[in-house]
């Protein structure tokens, strides 16, 4: 029974989102009559209906109903209950269920609360709203049923992959999900304001909660996910320029261009048709992801390989999305007003400059993520990795940290370099004495050596902005430009360090054998087998120190699930606080030695902590814009004030 509600509510959020969509046209050309009144409550009533579909999913997943295919197929009864839980989504329907649950959430949200607009650009936006949900709606009634039937039930399940078997996976898909499913809600935005040709700053003010909020939950789910291959797959690295990693890196960039464009315009009347067009490249990248990962034309963990008449479904709606959105742009783009005019140098100046950093590196990563599968097309097998991104990237990446560091000391509309003169030497000249002692102490490469430059200056220069402020009256917007660039620093400054100086060791050891990596030392005290809930193993247990120091056991397993049957690499991390032993065992070899792969890793943490310091970064401005929203909706428009923060 619960499945039949949990469909039968689908049907009816698809249909109240053609009503929606119908209902929304008719106001947005001012002919809805009657109809205008339907608009919100159809997007608060849709909301709740997907939340009650999505519910009775995680239900059959948390009893294991094995008459609901989706279970059988994905789930097992042996499996922890958090795993039951987190199944619902690790496949292709489930997750798709909960992209449109938290679309029509968020839909439901805007309809709610959102006032500030006029009516017929609020009209527009929901209207666009439900065209975007209506099409993922028609591909997971007609192509993608969660809750379909298999009959006979079996009596087992076949089990979730392995690898997805992780509390890792609890946290990382909804977060992304979150973050794209905002850019929607940009995309939404901005259809509106085209169709109404309403680009003013009121509409940025509206508009840049839902980005920031976005681009928070696509920072926090890249760098959960970074960890979770980090620590999950026994490679021992955190990013590998995998395609379904990419598919989250690029709407993340642009959602990065996207924030920093829409704050302008909001506070200073500028970058209009910038901020459009970003709106609709931010989402556009969110559907290339969703075609990447779920059209079967790649293979990867976190890939879920369907049929091509599904990813022929997903290629249609990114046409018909994508498409129509830029044909809107360009028939529409002409009536955009200019706003106002800035100078070179300028914060606008140093923003802009960024946004076409940003741009630049979208447009590598996303052409070094398609050209394989282009060439694969005509039997010709590529392999594009980090010997084109990194340095590529880089071309681009590096001004644009330079920039970072003067961009936010310079005032809006003109300034001068003469003003700021003595702070920009101070980190100049810093950064580059940092370079030359670093290459003088240190044989490392060119791009792991100007990243440690580069993450010294940008952390001085991300705190700047602060001097000469009383602290407490500083508002939390600018606090939050400023954590969020320090983060970047560190982010960076963990990236450069773990590529500069990682030490790997690859062992073959026997019990009581000497293993040392780096300045780890210690040995192989045991190996024995293990059981779980639903795997066995075989466990090493190393009793090792940091430079003769009190020892700490590490205990990596090899693992063995039956359901279905895998062989997986749980490693061991020891922790500190300048950075990470990594230790993998692996088979017995055939003189009954044990393999075992170790890597020091000097400061890898720092990119997880960079990670967090940026999302918590933009939930301090998040707030700070929010209160700031309200002030003035209570007081008088946008003064000076409502300027600090942005981010540059």
């Amino acid at each position: 029974m619960i499945p039949e509600i949990g469909l039968a509510a689908l049907w009816l959020a698809a249909a109240l989102a053609a009503l929606q969509l119908f209902a929304g046209a008719l106001g947005t050309r001012g002919t809805g009559g009657a109809l205008d009144a339907v608009v919100r409550p159809a997007a608060m009533l849709q909301a709740l209906l997907c939340a009650v579909a999505f519910a009775c999913l995680l239900w059959v997943f948390a009893v294991t109903d094995l008459s609901v295919k989706l279970v059988t197929v994905n789930s097992h009864s042996m499996k922890p209950l958090i795993f039951k839980i987190s199944g619902a989504w690790g496949n292709h329907e489930g997750s798709m269920l909960l992209w449109i649950t938290v679309m029509a959430l968020a839909g439901g949200l805007i309809a709610l609360v959102e006032r500030r607009l006029p009516e017929r650009s609020m009209m527009a936006t929901l209207a666009a709203q439900a065209f975007v949900g209506l099409g993922f709606y028609t591909f997971l009634l007609l192509s993608s049923n969660p809750f379909e039937r298999v009959t006979p039930a079996p009596a087992e399940g076949n089990g979730l992959n392995p690898l997805l078997q992780d509390v890792g996976l609890a946290f990382h898909p909804p977060t992304l999900y979150i973050g794209y499913v905002g850019l929607s809600v940009a995309f939404s935005f901005a259809i509106g304001a085209l169709l109404t040709r309403n680009v003013t700053p009121d509409f940025a003010r509206v508009m840049r909660p839902w980005v920031l909020a976005a681009w928070i939950f696509l920072t926090l789910g890249i760098t959960a996910g970074s960890y979770w291959a980090y620590y999950e797959l026994g490679w021992g690295g955190w990013w590998f320029w995998d395609p379904v990693e990419n598919a989250s890196l690029m709407p993340w960039l642009a959602a990065t261009a996207l924030l920093h464009s829409v704050s302008v315009l909001a506070a200073r009347d500028a970058l209009r048709t910038w901020t459009i067009m970003l709106g609709v490249v931010a989402f556009s990248m969110s559907m290339i992801g969703t075609f990447l990962v779920r059209s079967g034309i790649l293979t990867s963990v976190h890939a879920f390989a369907v049929d091509p008449e599904r990813g022929s479904f997903i290629l249609a709606l990114l046409v018909l999305y994508i498409g129509g959105a830029l044909v809107l742009f360009a028939l529409r783009a002409s009536t955009i007003a200019e706003g106002e005019r800035f100078a070179v140098t300028s914060r606008e100046g140093a923003l802009v400059v960024n946004n076409i950093a940003l741009s630049a590196i979208l447009g590598i990563v996303l052409l070094g993520t398609l050209y394989p599968l282009l060439t694969e097309a005509f039997d010709v097998r590529v392999s594009v990795g980090p010997p084109y991104f990194n340095p590529v990237s880089a071309i681009f990446l590096v001004p644009m940290l330079l920039v970072m560091m003067v961009g936010p000391l310079l005032r809006w509309r003109e300034d001068g370099f003469a003003r700021i003169r003595w702070q920009v030497i101070a980190v100049f000249t810093t950064t580059l004495l940092v370079l030359l002692a670093v290459w003088l102490i240190a044989d490392i490469a060119i791009l792991p050596l100007l990243g440690l430059a580069l993450a010294v200056g940008v952390g001085i220069a991300s705190f700047l902005p602060m001097a000469g402020r009383a602290l407490r009256r500083t508002p939390l917007a600018t606090w939050g430009m400023c954590v969020a660039h320090f983060g970047v620093a560190v982010a960076l400054f963990g990236m450069a360090a773990d590529s500069a100086f990682q030490q790997e060791r690859l062992v073959a050891a026997s019990v009581g054998d000497a293993v040392d990596v780096g300045p780890w030392h210690g040995r192989l005290a045991s190996v024995y087998p293990v059981a779980g809930p639903n795997w066995t193993a075989i466990q090493a247990n190393l009793q090792l120190s940091y430079d003769d120091g009190p020892q700490m056991l590490a205990q990596p397993q090899s693992r063995n699930f039956w359901t279905p049957l895998q062989e997986t690499s749980e490693v061991s991390l020891l922790t500190r606080w300048n950075g990470q032993l990594y230790v993998a065992v692996g088979n017995q070899a055939a003189d009954g030695r044990w393999q075992l792969r170790l890597w020091w890793k000097p400061f890898v943490t720092f990119i997880w902590y960079g990670g967090v310091l940026i999302a918590l970064g933009g939930a301090l401005s998040l707030v700070g814009r929010v209160v700031s929203d309200l002030r003035r909706r209570r007081r008088r428009p946008a003064d000076d004030s409502e300027l600090e923060g942005l981010p540059a």
